[in-house]
């Protein structure tokens, strides 16, 4: 990813802060980014409070933003957890909206007080003739219109899907972020961009081991970062052998989201509408998995709403982030190939 557009351009106030403390060198060589560490030290409080106004201040751009295209009020003191790509099953947009399922029902039975507050944002295009991808933002939409009007809920949870998803759009959500999800199924995903785009920014990623998302945890470390779910070599090796219902049957959780799936919870008036993507995740041939890595997903996402909710290492953990993604600049990539392939200088 180029810093001039990513971080410079579309993050201006972080520009700023980062320039003021290690120069302004980092836009044209990111591996600059390396001298921020030293900021995410316990001793550097001030430093950190300002990096948390940064992202305040984002945040509630991103929330007028969300306000005028979506018509949804979001707390801009919860965490900003987004998932915005190209909506594909292997991409597993659908996890997430299991996800939301799973933290709705947990907080209308009472069993989340130390669940964080969460604006899940989800957004991407299908393509025109991609019934099932089409079927997954309607039940996006669904549950988002379930979840957002229970006043039980309130501002514990929301969710939101972007209508027309562009990049002027995620310029505003990339600054804004807080948790970014790459959830592919592992062996699935040749490589992203937009999860550098969003470490840049200082979001956290919870993920699979697939793609970028492994050259990321290397690059900043296990501690910073939510690993979860089965390998590519595991998602192979239980390909012929899949039973998903064994894990509905083994989870209460899950069986609780299905549930309230099947049951029409979301779908009143329109009865039968999400039984295709039912019958997908029940289908022992289903290359996605997506019952297989629910519990793992919860886990890891339990652990990102504990974190949440220590402000100060969470900030830290941002900071690194941001300092560690030097190696995924198009700088670096471009000099690379020159030296290598090219030769023009």
């Amino acid at each position: 990813m180029t810093p001039r557009r990513w971080v410079a351009h579309a993050n201006p106030a972080m520009s700023t802060l980062i320039s003021s403390v290690i120069g302004e060198q980092w836009v044209r060589d990111l591996a600059e980014l390396e001298k921020l560490k030293p900021y995410a030290a316990a001793d550097q409080a001030a430093f950190q409070a300002e990096w948390q106004g940064v992202k305040q201040a984002n945040k509630q751009r991103l929330a007028g933003l969300i306000k005028k295209e979506c018509g949804v009020v979001v707390n801009t003191q919860a965490m900003f957890d987004v998932q915005v790509k190209r909506i594909h099953e292997y991409k597993r947009q659908l996890l997430n909206v299991l996800h939301v399922i799973h933290l709705y029902s947990a907080i209308k039975q009472g069993s989340a007080e130390h669940v964080a507050d969460r604006v899940v944002i989800i957004g991407g295009k299908a393509a025109p003739g991609y019934y099932m991808a089409k079927s997954i933002i309607k039940l996006i939409n669904n549950v988002a219109e379930v979840v957002n009007n229970d006043p039980e809920i309130g501002d514990r949870l929301k969710l939101v899907f972007f209508p027309n998803y562009r990049v002027s759009s995620m310029e505003v959500i990339a600054a804004a972020a807080d948790l970014s999800e790459q959830i592919s199924t592992a062996g699935k995903e040749a490589s992203g961009t937009g999860n550098m785009k969003f470490m840049m920014n200082g979001a956290l990623t919870v993920g699979t081991y697939d793609g970028a998302n492994i050259e990321i945890l290397e690059a900043v470390g296990e501690d910073n970062f939510f690993l979860f779910g089965l390998k590519a070599e595991e998602v192979a090796e239980l390909h012929g052998h899949y039973q998903p219902e064994k894990y509905v049957e083994n989870d209460s959780d899950l069986q609780q989201v299905v549930q309230l799936l099947s049951s029409g919870h979301f779908n009143a008036c329109e009865p039968g509408i999400f039984d295709d993507i039912l019958n997908a995740m029940f289908n022992p041939d289903d290359p996605w998995m997506t019952f297989a890595d629910f519990r793992a997903y919860v886990e890891a996402q339990e652990q990102v709403s504990q974190l949440w909710q220590d402000q100060q290492s969470w900030t830290r953990k941002s900071i690194l982030n941001t300092a560690s993604s030097g190696f995924f600049s198009t700088d670096r990539t471009m000099a690379e190939y020159n030296r290598d392939i090219w030769k023009l200088v």
